[in-house]
């Protein structure tokens, strides 16, 4: 675990030094939860978000983009039930006036628990070696099952609180666990209370008539208000997507873990609009294609798992996670849910229009179901980011840090190095960039000796480096250098653009 902990600050750090990610307002000592992305994060951040509307928009004939605006009517947020239900349970620890989410709380508690399990399996492993069994192990062992008892026990009474919104009860239970204060190391708890997550602000000129709208907490409601917009324009037949990518916002009291949870996020959201009684089937076949998505980018399987929700949102009959092997953990990276027909039928309920769509084939009108696709845009960022990063020991005894980014993903794509500053290799070097420039993101650099200039570019992630040198000037030919194997070899220049174009080719999509 320390090593895990250790390898996040490393990632962290990295991000901050090699322009990927800067914490907001820095000279100012930062803002919570908020960061900005540097001139390389914008570009890699870029281009997942293009990845994901190709393979969403381009990809599907029948799935189209748009664009809905933050600030929406409050009466969405009324409808969507996020100004009734969108709270988390907080608890204040009197002493050290800290502030807590009370599921947070306990969900670390049942983490430490799990630790207990894992290292009695990792002393059995050590103990067994080849032949033991896992699964017969956690299944027999009288420690494991007891703490597992312990686990399921605690999952069992506390969600049901939290589904009741029984708050006293909540509180009941962080006691009875003897939960401390992180900071003060008391138990000396507030009552729990409700804390509604949105932001609010007044859009109007004097403060007396202003009406309090809200930043959107989600993206999804933007497509659902223009769904009959889009389905008649479009003239959209059943089943039909719309996708979406774009800010939200949310008033985490507990934002934590760098960008992984933060107060102002991008999501890359689809809502695929069915007939009633054939959700199930999309939903199964949404599961399998963004699994696909994932695999696609060449990041290994073992680092992705499903997990199916138990306890369903209201909303929703079914519903399951695409969880990422983050250095924090196993953690949800993606959602896909059978949303039903709520949304449809809550906009209808309460704009009064009439929200329908009339299936020819059925010669019925009916509110449709929705089957949705979300994923945290910065979340997938720092799945990339995290799986790319790589400290390599070299056979001449030195050390590099690689950031084997996806090469189609990487923020550059190639870097164009004169070998000196002289002998007209800088303007050699400028004509290949010319020629390189309208098709790739590319990096000039004549500074420091070549083998510097190969390191940082490794630490950025850029998947090819060019070197310009006397030869060069002679038979047109250059030395292309791949990040991940180092290997060089030469190659003229006319074939630059078609040999860079095959290797960042993605055959995924």
């Amino acid at each position: 675990m320390a090593n895990q902990e250790d390898l996040f600050k490393k990632i962290i750090a990295h991000a901050k030094e090699y322009g990927f990610i800067f914490p907001s307002s820095e000279i100012y000592d930062g803002l919570s939860a908020v960061y900005d992305y540097g001139q390389n994060g914008s570009e890699l951040k870029k281009n997942i978000r293009d990845y994901w509307w190709k393979s969403m928009v381009q990809m599907h004939e029948n799935i189209v983009g748009i664009d809905a605006a933050i600030f929406m009517h409050p009466t969405t947020w009324k409808a969507s039930g996020h100004v009734d239900a969108f709270s988390d349970p907080l608890i204040d620890n009197k002493d050290s006036k800290k502030r807590y989410r009370a599921d947070v709380l306990v969900e670390d508690h049942m983490a430490k628990i799990e630790a207990k399990i894992t290292k009695e399996v990792e002393k059995a492993r050590a103990r067994f070696g080849d032949s033991f069994d896992e699964e017969q192990f956690r299944n027999t062992n009288a420690r494991v099952l007891e703490n597992q008892n312990k686990i399921d026990e605690i999952r069992t009474t506390f969600f049901s609180a939290l589904e009741r919104e029984d708050m006293a009860a909540v509180k009941a239970i962080i006691e009875d666990l003897e939960i401390v204060c992180p900071v003060s190391g008391s138990r000396n708890w507030t009552e729990v209370r409700q804390f509604n997550l949105m932001f609010s602000t007044n859009m109007g000129s004097v403060a007396e008539g202003a009406t309090e709208i809200y930043l959107r907490p989600e993206t999804a409601q933007g497509i659902f208000v223009n769904y009959l917009n889009v389905q008649k324009t479009g003239r959209m037949k059943i089943p039909f997507g719309i996708a979406q990518t774009g800010k939200a916002f949310r008033n985490e009291i507990v934002a934590r873990q760098f960008i992984f949870r933060m107060r102002e996020f991008e999501q890359m959201e689809m809502q695929f609009f069915v007939r009633p009684g054939e959700e199930i089937k999309w939903y199964q076949y949404w599961k399998e294609e963004r699994m696909k998505w994932h695999l696609s980018l060449g990041i290994s399987a073992e680092k992705y798992r499903f997990h199916d929700h138990d306890k369903l949102a209201h909303y929703a009959n079914a519903a399951a996670d695409i969880e990422f092997d983050f250095p924090i953990g196993f953690k949800e990276l993606e959602g896909i849910h059978s949303r039903t027909d709520f949304d449809l039928s809550a906009h209808e309920k309460f704009s009064g229009k009439k929200l329908r769509y009339h299936d020819p084939e059925l010669n019925e009108n009916y509110v449709p179901y929705v089957v949705e696709t979300s994923i945290g845009l910065d979340r997938m960022f720092l799945a990339v980011l995290s799986n790319a990063y790589c400290e390599e020991s070299l056979e001449d005894g030195s050390e590099r840090v690689v950031m084997k980014i996806p090469p189609f993903l990487a923020p550059y794509k190639v870097a164009i190095f004169p070998l000196i500053k002289k002998d007209g290799l800088p303007e050699k070097a400028r004509e290949v960039m010319d020629v390189l420039k309208s098709d790739f993101m590319c990096f000039y650099e004549e500074k420091d000796a070549i083998g510097k200039r190969y390191r940082r570019h490794d630490a950025i992630g850029t998947p090819f480096c060019i070197t310009i040198d006397h030869q060069t000037l002679e038979d047109n030919t250059v030395t292309l250098r791949e990040r991940d194997s180092m290997q060089q070899t030469r190659v003229e220049v006319a074939e630059l653009e078609l040999i860079i174009s095959k290797k960042l080719k993605n055959q995924a999509v």
